[in-house]
This record gives structure tokens, C-alpha cells and sequence, in this order.
């Protein structure tokens, strides 16, 4: 297999990774705030704890899937998911899939990955504010690389 063939089609793979990740993450918000789909735990009071949570998934979740300001919000939404599993799950047991927070871990590594790589090339970062970080950063730092060598050549 020509992993340089494959390798090319990670920019839009990361964009596809990230609207469904955010979309997943919206629909926690969703059903915290608007109660669609139905969650067994129920809609929380006004400006309580999970009610925050709910409006910083529903909200962030949103920012996320549109690829508009990417690195900011997924960074306030991986501490967010360390929040959410220090303080909802790591009390009631060492392991992840006892104390069910292996969810908020993923999504707490996830964001973290989204953070350091940008939103990728499907994003309204890259559209509206000419961000081209978002895109695989490996192409990039070949890009520098190059300039960095012609730059030195030209001493």
C-alpha cells in the first residue's frame, strides 16, 4: 500500500473526523438544554453545573462542526471533558470503563488532537480567515523545512 496516496487525503480526513465528532458532541448539549433526544438523566436547573456544560457542548459543539475557531474551542473543550471526568467519573472507580468515563476521555483527547492540528482544509477557519494551519501540519513543516533550507543557501 502507497501510504503517500493515502497520506495526501489527510486534510479532508481530518475534517470529516471533526464535523462527526462534533456533531456526536452537539447532540449531549442538545439533549441537556433542548431535551432532544430525550436524556435519561433529564434537563438540568437553569445556570446549574450541567446546564453549563450542556450550553458549552451545544455552543461548542457548533463552533466545532462549522470549523470556526477551531484551536480556541477545542482547547476550552478538552479541559472541559478533564473537568467533566475528574469531577463526574474518577470518584467512582480507577478504570475508565467502570466509572464510565471513557467517553469524556476520548472526547478530552480528541479536542486536544483538534487543538495542535486545526480544523482541516473543510473548515470556515480556512474559508473566512485564510487560517491554512488547519491543514495537516505535515506538509507544512516540509514547506518550512524548504524554506528554511533556500533561506540559509541564501547567507
Amino acid at each position: 500500500m502507497n501510504l503517500d496516496r493515502v497520506e495526501k487525503y489527510t486534510p479532508e480526513t481530518l475534517s470529516v473526523v471533526r464535523i462527526v465528532i462534533a456533531l456526536l458532541f452537539l447532540e449531549h448539549g442538545s439533549a441537556k438544554l433542548l431535551g432532544f433526544p430525550p436524556s435519561p438523566h433529564g434537563e438540568p436547573a437553569f445556570m446549574t453545573l450541567m446546564w453549563i456544560q450542556g450550553l458549552i457542548e451545544l455552543f461548542g459543539g457548533a463552533l466545532l462542526a462549522l470549523g470556526l475557531f477551531t484551536r480556541p474551542v477545542a482547547f476550552i473543550l478538552s479541559g472541559n471533558m478533564a473537568v467533566a471526568y475528574f469531577m463526574g467519573h474518577a470518584s467512582k472507580g480507577f478504570f475508565p470503563l467502570i466509572n464510565g468515563g471513557d467517553a469524556a476521555i476520548l472526547y478530552c483527547f480528541i479536542f486536544l488532537l483538534f487543538f495542535v492540528a486545526g480544523a482541516g482544509r473543510w473548515s470556515l477557519d480556512a474559508e473566512l480567515m485564510h487560517d491554512y494551519r488547519g491543514e495537516y501540519r505535515g506538509d507544512q513543516r516540509a514547506h518550512y523545512g524548504e524554506r528554511t533550507a533556500q533561506a540559509s543557501k541564501g547567507r
